[in-house]
């Protein structure tokens, strides 16, 4: 640990934050942090529990009337300010990203640019927040349709991006009138807290937005989603977990956002230009380590061009630099924890059992740290477990097809929907593919699809709702409809 990653570490608060106060958790219960690179514990932050949550919606509640009827304009200007010191901070905030994720520097400087982004894209939608008027198709009226903030709203984010994951969802909230509680991912709760101290800094009043880091998420959220002032919910995670998440707040019929897993299909026609394809492989793959749910799952290649794509492929691969996220040069670091590498392991384990061709890596590097080479797969079966199952790990996974339509089947034969990569100089097949492929998103000749501006969300098992984009904004607002009298009558 050098000096400056001490003294970063040291900086961050260690506290839950509720009411725009720092506080310890009632039980004086914590948890700790861990570098995936070392399995060493890097920091050690307050565990909330039921009572703790409980106080952190008071606090939401407590603030909302305050923050709703705050104008449109002063509220982007925060999000601005916060945008502008997240951008000064950009070299802490990727160091510690890297420190709690495991995931190479210059990754985490890139999330740092698309995590802020979505403060500065909601800091202009807040203002564009409208509605309509107009008279009634009889003539016997007027109708006003006006958006309205839906309420304190509960925000869940995952591990593997920290940053981006919390502004994606606390941006759109804010901008709309709404306060909220967040509760990060056990396993990387230093940049939610880092981020919720800089916010406070850029002038964001107090109970608009609370931390509650726990390592006991069930009995901290149940409270909260059952408690009938909250009325939004945001997941991102598991369809597993979102589903039960769904379940509990049916009850309350709560506004929800899901953005679930994915099983990404990455079609390669054989009329690709391969260079590209293979550049675009290596960006949807191995971005964050293949630990995201855009990463492309399974490589759908022609039959004409897949030994080559594999060769292409595997070349790259072989080359990739293995380690410690602060190091130069890195490109692949250790996945987030030894759960993690036990299960692209035994996926791989699987699917060389069932005939794949194993063409590079496949195995786990010896720690300290929980490393997994990168992995190439040529020739997947039908019936493995990778075809079904998120990996979630650097492992490229390529299986033959012979037409147009059998690429459709194989490519949508999953209950996910998120994302699809497809490849291919024709632009009629490009847009047949547009028509033909079941997912909320899609990368034509590209590699990386999400950017603030658009709208970030599936289909099917992937999730409900949309993050980012002009659409981002409305999961935040309620529409009200008001008839008043013709002014003429």
């Amino acid at each position: 640990m050098t000096d400056r990653e001490t003294a970063l570490l040291a900086s961050v608060p260690h506290q839950l934050f509720i009411g725009g106060t720092w506080r310890d958790a009632s039980n004086a219960s914590t948890l700790d942090v861990q570098d995936p690179a070392t399995g060493e514990v890097i920091r050690t932050v307050a565990s909330a529990g039921a009572e703790d949550g409980r106080a952190a919606l008071d606090a939401a509640v407590d603030a909302f009337p305050a923050w709703k009827s705050t104008p449109a304009r002063e509220r982007g200007e925060i999000l601005r300010r916060s945008f502008d010191l997240l951008t000064e901070r950009a070299e802490d905030f990727a160091l510690l990203m890297t420190l709690e994720m495991g995931k190479p520097l210059a990754e985490s400087r890139g999330e740092v640019t698309y995590g802020a982004e979505f403060l500065r894209w909601f800091s202009e939608e807040a203002v564009r927040v409208q509605g309509r008027y107009g008279p009634t198709p009889e003539g016997t009226g007027r109708a006003i349709v006006s958006q309205h903030p839906v309420g304190p709203s509960y925000l869940i984010t995952p591990w593997n991006f920290p940053l981006a994951m919390a502004t994606r969802k606390i941006a759109p909230a804010l901008a709309a009138g709404c306060t909220v509680v967040i509760k990060p991912a056990s396993l990387t709760p230093l940049t939610t807290l880092a981020f919720a101290a800089l916010m406070e800094e850029a002038g964001l009043p107090a109970g608009v937005l609370n931390v509650v880091t726990t390592s006991e998420s069930s009995a901290v959220s149940e409270p909260i989603i059952s408690d009938p002032r909250l009325r939004k919910l945001s997941f991102t995670g598991s369809t597993q977990v979102g589903r039960a998440l769904l379940k509990q707040a049916a009850d309350g019929v709560l506004r929800t956002s899901m953005e679930l897993g994915g099983n990404a299909p990455f079609v390669v026609f054989e009329d690709a230009d391969l260079d590209k394809a293979v550049d675009g492989a290596l960006k949807a793959k191995f971005r964050n380590i293949g630990q995201a749910c855009t990463a492309a799952n399974r490589f759908i290649v022609h039959r004409s061009v897949a030994d080559e794509f594999a060769r292409r492929v595997t070349e790259r691969v072989a080359g990739m630099r293995v380690g410690r996220g602060t190091e130069d040069g890195v490109e692949i670091g250790p996945l987030i924890n030894e759960d993690a590498v036990e299960k692209a392991g035994s996926l791989v384990a699987d699917a060389v059992e069932r005939g794949a061709s194993l063409l590079a890596g496949g195995s786990a590097i010896e720690g300290p740290g929980t490393y997994l080479a990168p992995t190439v797969l040529a020739n997947v079966q039908p019936g493995s477990e990778l075809l079904r199952e998120e990996i979630f790990g650097p492992v490229l996974a390529i299986a033959p097809f012979d037409s147009e339509d059998e690429a459709v089947a194989l490519a949508n034969d999953t209950e996910f929907g998120l994302v699809s990569y497809v490849y291919t100089e024709s632009l009629a097949r490009g847009q047949r593919m547009i028509d033909s492929l079941e997912t909320g998103m899609m990368g034509l000749n590209v590699g990386v699809v999400s950017n603030a501006a658009a709208p970030f969300g599936g289909w099917k098992a992937s999730g409900l709702g949309r993050e980012g984009g002009a659409e981002g904004i409305h999961e935040y607002l309620e529409t009200k409809y008001t008839l008043t009298p013709d002014p003429a009558a």
